[in-house]
């Protein structure tokens, strides 16, 4: 029953923030690297932030750099993605995923691919 949940969207002003949450079960996801994603209407998916296993190291997307946070509470076994000064061009469907890679840097798992997925949660941004 591996599974991953997000919750936390919704519709926010311009400039507000929101913090996403991804709940696991059916795994440890101390043990796994995070991804959240992004897709809007007309517009390709794509990866806003990563957050490695193997040594809690980060990606972001230039897009969002200085405006998100990724982070991961393992005794939770819940990460987030922590939006602050949010714009209408972020408005999507947020998903998050998980790879069970211990050793393997964000950059090789953004190439290689996630192995669970979550269903997504809108996020609005609109005055």
């Amino acid at each position: 029953q591996v599974q991953l949940v997000e919750s936390g969207g919704g519709l926010v002003q311009p400039g507000g923030s929101l913090r996403l949450s991804c709940k696991a079960s059916g795994f440890t996801l101390g043990d796994y690297a995070i991804g959240w994603f992004r897709q809007a209407p007309g517009k390709e998916r794509e990866e806003v932030s990563c957050f490695s296993a193997s040594d809690g190291s980060t990606y972001y997307a230039d897009s969002v750099k200085g405006r998100f946070t990724i982070s991961k509470d393992n005794a939770k076994n819940t990460a987030y993605l922590q939006m602050n000064n949010l714009k209408p061009e972020d408005t999507a469907v947020y998903y998050c995923a998980a790879d069970p890679s211990l050793t393997n840097p964000c950059i090789v798992i953004m190439q290689a691919g996630y192995d669970y997925w979550g269903q997504g949660t809108q996020v609005t941004v609109s005055s």
